[in-house]
């Protein structure tokens, strides 16, 4: 299979849409108020949601790369010609 000019691209533009659906499928992770409020004077946040966005932003992105990664390995191993 030959690299196409724009795969990195495209990588980058599915991890991201699978990220956006996730956000409507799974739920995200919820922290304890004593382990979110340790969180936020390690990271120097202000507050709670600036803290739950960082997270949420991160965890779909982890899942989409994931759901990503493992579309693309159920298409090469069975669909690919």
């Amino acid at each position: 299979m030959t690299n196409q000019p724009f795969q990195p691209l495209l990588t980058a533009g599915s991890i991201l849409l699978l990220a956006f659906l996730s956000c409507l499928l799974l739920p995200a992770p919820s922290l304890g108020l004593t382990l979110a409020q340790s969180l936020m004077t390690r990271f120097h946040l202000v507050d709670l949601n600036q803290l739950y966005t960082i997270l949420f932003c991160l965890w779909f992105l982890l899942i989409g790369t994931i759901e990503f990664f493992i579309i693309r390995f159920v298409w090469r191993r069975w669909f690919a010609v």
